[in-house]
């Protein structure tokens, strides 16, 4: 299908319908599909008019359900929506329906939603990665070329790997997070994965720039572009994390591929690399700690009907409806800013932070572009020994150093090893997601996005 096409506004209604509800039904990336429901509100012209795309469940859209995969809010529904949708639909794009998610965005795997199993595209076994998952296999299975994910610690890049697409996590700041669930504020963006760097590229200029919905929005200042040859730092820590042989020799063909483009590939060291991973999780949960309080059945979501007094209902609500993953965050969170605690692990944490930030000055004083892994492994399996959850917290130290900074991040299809996508990363200055953007689409030119199995053939 030719999404820009005239012909995409009939096949809503038909052919893309009927193809977007048998793939659901097999691979569970929606937990509400309703294209009609959400074609309200989009223009018929513009640069995406027609063109269908997917909301993670923790954007707000007027009209569908608001569930963050939790069973505390399983009924919400968003009376408004989230102003980068609303952005979307004003460019012409219809809202496909809402994906899945690991709950509140907590998880690398989407397995720990309490609502649905999402499935991946290239392997039913697998996991798609999370926690913007279902966004990632709606992708990768052809039901629409791009959808909105948020990413607070790789939530937008890991997923995409794993189902062999582009994943943008934008400078924080550069596009609203007016609509969004928070989780933790100082960390998450709403990012794009898209079938093409095209269609990343073309959500993201439609998203972004200042909200007066949003404080913490800010204008759009882009990055000096750099035209030509780049120079890309490969950090020497990476040589010390534990790598699937898959995915340690797709770096070395990545390299290798940029080197033949042009490219300098030089080494660079991040001196904090050992403590990210460490600081994030203590952030990222205070933070969670602080932002979830306001799910206490009280105003609206899950309420618990057995309790005798409202400090009670309280209780047993959010017993109730929050997950294990949920709870263990809150809780570490809590403890962490308990009085007497927080010098030793709330305010470490963001001086280990400010060190990261410094870090990576350092480092674009002397390049253009940093290249990592985005996972240790390739994608696994459902239940697995790297589905352990203290495991899937040590595999993020590629991902959350970029959220801790604040800095762009890009995630690109790299290899297809075993039947099964491997992706990579570049990160970037603040606002240089121009320059993401067309190292990636170098890139693309030599490794497409594949085609997972079942994908429509002759859809762009």
């Amino acid at each position: 299908m030719d999404w820009h096409g005239t012909a995409t506004a009939e096949r809503l209604r038909d052919t893309w319908k009927e193809f977007a509800r048998k793939r659901n039904q097999e691979l569970g990336c929606f937990l509400q599909l309703d294209p009609e429901l959400g074609r309200e509100g989009s223009i018929e012209e513009g640069p995406l008019a027609g063109v269908p795309f997917g909301v993670k469940d923790n954007i707000a859209v007027r009209g569908f359900r608001l569930t963050c995969g939790s069973r505390i809010l399983r009924d919400f529904v968003s009376p408004y929506s989230a102003t980068v949708v609303e952005r979307l639909k004003k460019a012409g794009a219809v809202v496909a329906g809402k994906t899945n998610l690991d709950e509140f965005g907590m998880g690398s795997s989407t397995e720990n939603s309490a609502l649905l199993e999402t499935r991946n595209p290239w392997d039913v076994r697998r996991v798609p990665g999370g926690s913007s998952g279902g966004s990632a296999a709606a992708v990768a299975a052809g039901i629409v070329p791009f959808a909105l994910g948020s990413d607070t610690g790789g939530s937008v890049r890991q997923p995409a790997s794993f189902c062999g697409v582009f994943g943008l996590k934008p400078t924080w700041g550069a596009v609203s997070r007016f609509g969004l669930v928070a989780y933790a504020s100082s960390l998450e963006v709403i990012g794009v994965m898209a079938k093409t760097v095209s269609f990343a590229e073309q959500a993201f200029e439609i998203m972004r720039g200042q909200d007066p919905m949003d404080h913490s929005s800010l204008p759009w200042l882009p990055h000096a572009q750099k035209v030509g040859r780049l120079r890309i730092g490969v950090p020497r820590e990476c040589a010390d994390v534990p790598m699937h042989p898959d995915v340690k020799r797709t770096l070395q063909r990545t390299q290798s591929l940029l080197a033949d483009l042009g490219h300098t590939i030089e080494e660079v060291s991040f001196p904090t690399f050992d403590h990210v991973v460490a600081s994030y999780y203590v952030i990222a949960t205070a933070e969670a700690s602080a932002n979830l309080a306001r799910f206490d059945g009280v105003r609206y979501g899950h309420r618990a009907l057995r309790a005798d007094n409202p400090e009670e209902m309280m209780l047993l609500s959010r017993t109730e409806g929050f997950g294990d993953e949920v709870k263990l965050r809150i809780l570490l969170g809590t403890y962490v800013l308990r009085s007497g605690f927080q010098d030793e692990y709330y305010l470490r944490a963001q001086k280990i932070r400010t060190a990261i930030r410094m870090d990576f000055e350092k480092a674009f004083a002397g390049v253009d572009l940093v290249l990592m892994p985005v996972y240790p492994v390739p994608p696994f399996e459902r239940g697995g020994a790297d589905s352990d959850p203290f495991s899937q917290k040590l595999a993020d130290i590629f991902t959350c150093s970029a959220n801790l900074a604040g800095l762009p991040a890009m995630s690109f299809p790299a290899a297809v090893e075993n039947g099964l996508p491997i992706g990579m990363q570049f990160l970037a200055p603040a606002f240089a997601e121009g320059l993401l953007l067309e190292a990636c689409r170098q890139v693309e030119k030599a490794f497409p996005s594949p085609d997972a199995p079942g994908y429509p053939k002759g859809w762009s």
